[in-house]
């Protein structure tokens, strides 16, 4: 029975996936910009919903300019952010090519970035200083990679002088899987180390149902702190945000 409605969730997944890339190619053309942002966030919340996964929101997404900084957990993290609120993600370029995924994100608004090229980044950045300045929200994930849930990495601070060159407010999210009927932190989606995506997603399909739980922070400002200064500092507020 479990095995069947894990299929019956895969097999509705890739629908809806499919129907994701048929609206990008053949509705995106025709809709304006808040347009192309609701259907993306619904987008998203009715994925969460196909493979099992509620929502739980605390605290308010803020308005932009605004620089969305998150623990990274998961696949589904970027699901879970977009049906929060909308947003623009900074991702690595090699996603622009993996197949539907690309089209997909590509349709949402992501920036790519070459993580190896140093002056990529710093292109990068320039391009999230300007979409901050004309009131974007952008959303990275400073740790550079996912991390298991428990601990927090260390996080990068090339993305946040974006947000200090920008003079734009950042606020730190924390992200949490959590069983529903027992709160208990689950590790089913996690996606690090020797895990693969497929793996992920069929402990995710097979597994209990889960919560993904979002905490926002209040937005902050530089306030004169450097971006490593500010990157830790955004770092405590997400561990604390965590509980």
């Amino acid at each position: 029975m479990k095995l069947a409605v894990a299929l019956w969730k895969f097999a509705r997944g890739l629908l809806h996936v499919l129907a994701g890339w048929w609206t990008i190619h053949f509705r995106f053309p025709q809709f304006g910009q808040q347009q192309r942002e609701a259907s993306v966030q619904a987008w998203a919340r009715r994925m969460l919903d196909i493979v099992g996964v509620g929502l739980e929101v605390r605290g308010q997404p803020g308005t932009g300019p605004l620089l969305l900084v998150a623990n990274h957990i998961s696949w589904l993290d970027i699901l879970v952010i977009h049906a929060t609120r909308h947003c623009r993600f900074v991702s690595k370029s090699d996603v622009k090519q993996w197949p539907l995924i690309g089209a997909l994100a590509t349709g949402a608004g992501t920036l790519y970035i070459e993580r190896e090229s140093r002056r990529d980044a710093m292109r990068v950045v320039h391009h999230m200083a300007e979409r901050l300045r004309a009131g974007d929200i952008l959303a990275v994930f400073p740790e550079g990679t996912t991390s298991d849930g428990v601990t927090l990495l260390p996080f990068h601070a090339n993305l946040i002088q974006a947000a200090v060159s920008a003079d734009a407010p950042a606020q730190p999210v924390a992200l949490r899987f959590v069983e529903r009927d027992t709160r208990q932190t689950s590790f089913a989606p996690i996606y690090i180390g020797d895990d693969s995506l497929v793996g992920s997603i069929w402990r995710t399909l097979t597994g209990p149902p889960l919560d993904a739980v979002v905490v926002l922070g209040s937005p902050q400002r530089a306030q004169g702190r450097d971006r490593r200064s500010w990157a830790a500092a955004l770092r405590s507020e997400v561990i604390s945000l965590r509980g």
